[in-house]
């Protein structure tokens, strides 16, 4: 699957991931290959990037929206920093 994580100023993430799990406004949530089409907000929180079994990658955001379709995720927020 597919993600990309876009602010208004720059493109902090774009490759092949295995999963992301994200800080959902009612809780946090996970999404993995081939899953259903979503919508969802999300709250203040950290994005971590499941990038195979074992390695992973984080971002502390400040809120923003998801979308998942087609085995693409695009995550758009408004700030966010590597951790």
């Amino acid at each position: 699957m597919t993600l990309e994580i876009l602010t208004p100023e720059k493109k902090l993430y774009s490759g092949d991931v295995y999963g992301v799990q994200l800080p959902g406004t009612e809780g946090l949530f996970e999404v993995l290959d081939k899953h259903a089409p979503l919508v969802s907000s999300l709250g203040a929180g950290r994005i971590k990037i499941l990038k195979d079994k074992t390695a992973t990658s984080s971002y502390s955001i400040q809120g923003g929206f998801v979308e998942v379709l087609n085995n693409h995720v695009t995550v758009l927020v408004e700030g966010a920093s590597a951790e």
